[in-house]
């Protein structure tokens, strides 16, 4: 933490780091089925009460506008019970990555290439289903990666929770922002790899379609790879059962270099978002729909 904070601000994040740590240790003690199930039945009756539930709805319908009315709020209850589950089960990521037979991985072998090289990568995914399982496979395969993450307003659950990821192996994190994208650029130098999730609004990024709408979508990744040999590794995960998840190494995504950087950005986004548009229509329950994806007219 950078300077002071006022006392009754400081009180106030240590009695609000106080409950998270309650709510974490509390599903820690549960085995992994029964705080994955309670997650589920708790913010599927919760989640569809909040105001997110209608920006939810709208991006719905954005997505899928063919898409009938019952069906979308059957979509969303699932949708709900995923994020719960995800919730219940982040301070639980260690003794699920520990249990192999809770871990499907198809493509391993690419994540295990990019170790035996040592070869600097850029590892570009989503927001599916419990996204944090990703990053758990990514160290199961030897790889020293950088993750980027967005820290929490609380400096002291921003501690506990690097601390649960360093559990489960991720202990090197890069801050989103100008300060992040020099520390991934020094990581790659370096020869390590980094992993970006890029499936959110990013003001002043890139325009490019998802679900054939204009979005904006940051370019990092993508600038990223094109620095390092024009290649982005995609990655995903499904949950299967409960807490069983399908974690998918693709095809890498080539990127063209044709000498117009701005051409060959705007084309590696492109690229992107028909990656992780693939992978929604796929399983649209998987996704995290609660975030507005869209520029704000498109919801006016």
């Amino acid at each position: 933490m950078s300077g002071r904070a006022p006392f009754l601000k400081d009180l106030g994040w240590r009695v609000e780091a106080a409950l998270f740590g309650l709510y974490t240790g509390l599903f820690r003690l549960a085995p992994i089925d029964t705080a994955s199930d309670v997650g589920a039945w708790l913010l599927r009756r919760i989640g569809p009460l909040g105001g997110v539930h209608r920006i939810a709805l709208r991006n719905l319908e954005i997505a899928f506008p063919e898409m009938r009315g019952a069906e979308r709020e059957r979509l969303l209850g699932e949708q709900w019970a995923q994020t719960g589950r995800t919730f219940a089960e982040f301070g639980l990521i260690d003794r699920i990555a520990a249990d192999t037979s809770r871990l499907e991985v198809v493509g391993f072998e690419r994540l295990q290439a990019i170790a035996a090289e040592r070869r600097p990568s850029v590892l570009v995914s989503g927001h599916f289903a419990n996204w944090e399982v990703m990053a758990a496979v990514i160290v199961r395969a030897g790889i020293t990666c950088q993750v980027t993450y967005r820290a929490a307003n609380n400096p002291y659950v921003d501690l506990a929770i690097i601390e649960s990821r360093r559990r489960y192996g991720v202990s090197l994190f890069a801050p989103k922002g100008g300060d992040g994208s020099r520390e991934l650029l020094a990581a790659l130098k370096r020869g390590e790899s980094v992993a970006l999730l890029n499936d959110q609004k990013f003001n002043g990024g890139v325009a490019a379609p998802f679900f054939g709408v204009i979005c904006h979508t940051a370019p990092g990744p993508t600038r990223l790879g094109l620095r390092t040999g024009g290649v982005l590794q995609p990655m995903s995960v499904r949950r299967l059962k409960g807490a069983r998840f399908r974690v998918t190494i693709h095809e890498p995504i080539t990127l063209e270099q044709t000498g117009d950087r701005t051409a060959d950005i705007r084309a590696g986004v492109e690229q992107v978002n028909a990656f992780v548009e693939a992978r929604v229509r796929e399983a649209p329950e998987d996704w995290f729909w609660s975030h507005k994806r869209w520029p704000t007219e498109v919801y006016g």
